[in-house]
């Protein structure tokens, strides 16, 4: 399974205030009284959170912080051995801190003076149009839950160690902060849910699934490869293809599995230059000309 790809845990909100995180029937906590309650209290904190307030400080658990820890452990190694140069190059700026889980306003702290980017915090999944365009504001919507103890390596959905790790690192490089915040003011500039599809389907195949060719072998740059156990030490075996912009958008894919098919850009500078292009001139009739027909009605 892949540990970052599966969708958000739905978040709702009862008559009476209290919020409740349904977990999936799979998921390793939902037998789980105290990690349930754990979950429904750091959400209800974000969903009630504003803009322009002070973040909401989690107190982490020494539990949650040992997870932290060991993922930070398992993936240096994987990183040096498979991620690229600008990735490595962004994470020691970045210089987040191993031994605990950091704080979202500790993230935008460091990660401000590098590209201006901030972390906002979700309590779970975040509307596609909200998620993309806040990119554009230099907003990172993020979790700020850890996964369930039972599994440090394994996340049947986004969290922390997936939106900081991953993303975060990655945010800290100018030039991938650039493709992000040209990714949202693509989501901002359509204005059709087929044409924002498309620059989300993207958005997967490179910046959370892209590899790109280095030093005469193939390294990994998107966020769900560098922060995911399993899948870093897979992707060399999937089938890899050039840079294809109208088959990324079109391609079907499953979102619970390894990626069978990943897109190479030949250096970094090819990607900036590519992938800047395409966000940059997407428009709402990008999907027609690659085949796809609107919905009736």
């Amino acid at each position: 399974m892949f540990e970052e790809g599966q969708l958000y845990s739905p978040v709702s909100e009862g008559q009476d205030g209290k919020v409740e995180v349904h977990l999936g029937q799979d998921h390793p906590g939902v037998h789980d009284a105290d990690y349930r309650e754990r979950r429904n209290e750091i959400a209800a904190a974000a969903l009630r959170w504003s803009p322009g307030e002070p973040v909401p400080h989690v107190r982490y658990t020494e539990q949650e912080d040992e997870i932290w820890r060991t993922v930070c452990r398992e993936l240096h190694v994987k990183h040096e051995r498979y991620a690229c140069r600008e990735f490595l190059e962004a994470k020691v700026a970045l210089g987040l801190p191993e031994d605990r889980v950091p704080q979202l306003d500790e993230v935008t702290e460091r990660m401000g003076p590098l590209t201006g980017f901030a972390y906002h915090p979700a309590p779970g999944i975040v509307p596609l149009r909200e998620f993309y365009g806040s990119l554009a504001d230099r907003v990172f919507h993020s979790t700020q839950y850890v996964r369930h103890p039972s599994q440090p390596l394994y996340t049947p959905e986004p969290d922390i160690i997936h939106e900081v790790i991953g993303h975060g690192n990655l945010l800290a490089s100018p030039r991938f902060a650039r493709l992000k915040l040209a990714a949202g003011q693509a989501a901002r500039r359509v204005e059709t849910e087929a044409a924002l599809q498309f620059v989300a389907r993207v958005f997967w195949f490179t910046l959370e699934f892209g590899v790109v060719q280095e030093d005469g072998e193939l390294r990994a740059y998107g966020a769900g490869i560098l922060s995911s156990y399993g899948e870093i030490e897979q992707f060399r075996a999937m089938e890899i293809r050039p840079l294809d912009f109208g088959e990324m958008g079109t391609i079907e894919y499953d979102i619970t599995s390894y990626q069978p098919v990943l897109y190479r850009a030949e250096s970094v500078d090819h990607l900036e230059e590519a992938l800047g292009d395409f966000f940059d001139t997407v428009d709402d009739d990008t999907p027609a000309r690659y085949g796809i027909v609107p919905a009736a009605g």
